[in-house]
This record gives C-alpha cells, structure tokens and sequence, in this order.
C-alpha cells in the first residue's frame, strides 16, 4: 500500500516541505502527495499510512484543515499518522517542537485526531512576494518577535535535515492491526 502525504500551505513553503517528503518516501515506497483542498472525498482506506502538514498565518492554520480531519476523524484514528506544522516562530531552535511550539501544541490538545508522529519545521519569509498588507502585517510580527524586517529579503528558515530524518522517521511507521 502507498504513503499519502497532504499539506495546506498559504505562500509554498508546506508545499515545498510535503514534496521534499514526498520524494524522501518514494525512494522506498509508493507515496503520493496531494493539496488538502484537493482531498476532501478522498478515500483514506486506498493508503497504509498518512501525513498531513499545515502552515501558520497571523495565528492560525488553514480552515481545510480541521474540516479534513473532522470529514476522516475515523479513518486518521485507525492509520499510522503524523503531522507536521509549518510557521515562522520555528525559526528559533526551542520553537520547533511540538511540546514547545504554541501553535502546534494548541492545535493537537484541541484536535480528536491522534497522529503518531509530530513534528514543527521553520517555514520561510518571503517579503518580496507578500500583497502590500501581508508584507506589512509580517514585518510588525518580526519587528515584535526580533526577526528580519527587510522587506526585499526572503529567507528560508527550513532545516532541511529535519524534515528528512522526520519523513524517514514516517516511513518506518507500521500499519496497524
């Protein structure tokens, strides 16, 4: 049976993190990736196991995402699952796991859905590519948080070691009984 990794990102970083996984997991299994909005007839039991990551704006992950879950509650419940969150405050060290990343942390004492793997990656700052009230919104937040305020900057945060031993990490996850 394949992997099946689904992601809800808003500027292309989760996108880029759930490909990343994607092709992490080919080399040793079928995997297929898929944008949440995509995916809410899916059927869940075409897969042996699933991963779902979700991108943070201004506070708060995509809506999708907790209408997919509620949709396939059951079926998330009964699979080896992870789940993995994308957001800017990650971009400090002691903010990227899920015991110590507020956003992460709320989401899954809120959630009924249980993944068996969590993880929290840096996403990335891509101020030339913001609307006008974004960029401005994002540069209040880092001024505030000490992060970058260029506005003709992007960085990427994303440690790519990371999301490689945590896509390794989801593939030896056994199905269950």
């Amino acid at each position: 049976m394949k992997a099946l990794v689904l992601y809800a990102s808003r500027d292309g970083q989760t996108h880029a993190i759930a490909s990343y996984i994607g092709s992490c997991l080919k080399e040793g299994a079928d995997c297929e990736v898929m944008d949440l909005q995509d995916a809410g007839q899916i059927d869940l039991s075409s897969y042996s196991k699933v991963m779902i990551g979700a991108s943070i704006r201004y506070g708060h992950f995509a809506p999708v995402l907790n209408k997919f879950i509620k949709q396939h509650i059951v079926e998330l419940n009964a699979m080896p699952s992870a789940f993995f969150s994308v957001n800017l405050t990650a971009r400090k060290p002691e903010k990227r796991t899920p015991q110590t990343n507020a956003y992460t942390r709320k989401f899954l004492l809120a959630t009924p859905w249980k993944p068996t793997l969590c993880n929290v990656f840096a996403g990335a700052l891509r101020y030339p590519r913001y609307g006008w009230l974004d960029r401005v919104m994002i540069q209040l937040i880092m001024r505030i948080t000490g992060g970058e305020t260029d506005t003709s900057k992007e960085v990427e945060y994303t440690d790519w070691q990371q999301v490689k031993q945590f896509a390794a990490d989801f593939g030896k996850l056994a199905v269950k009984k």
